[in-house]
């Protein structure tokens, strides 16, 4: 797959992922309006945030700095192959 490299789709690309959130968070309140309903969709986005943050960022920075982001199945790949290099290394 090529490389997405026009600005103003990635900019579409982007606005479309905060509507699609906007649009599932609205649907679950609106199905369940509790206050505990809320801070739970509160709590997830914000975890699911900073894990994002953490493989996309940290472990560039400041594990690995031969690992290049490239998506969180790309990570997943990174995990499993470091996992399986340490094993081998013990």
């Amino acid at each position: 797959m090529k490389s997405l490299t026009n600005s103003t789709v990635i900019k579409v690309k982007g606005l479309l992922f905060l509507f699609l959130g906007l649009l599932a968070a609205l649907l679950l309140l609106f199905q369940l309006p509790t206050l505990k309903a809320g801070i739970l969709l509160v709590l997830a986005i914000w975890a699911f945030c900073r894990f994002y943050y953490f493989a996309f960022y940290v472990i560039e920075r400041y594990v690995d700095p031969t690992y290049r982001f490239e998506g969180i199945f790309s990570f997943a790949r990174y995990l499993i192959r470091n996992r399986k290099t340490k094993a081998l290394k013990l």
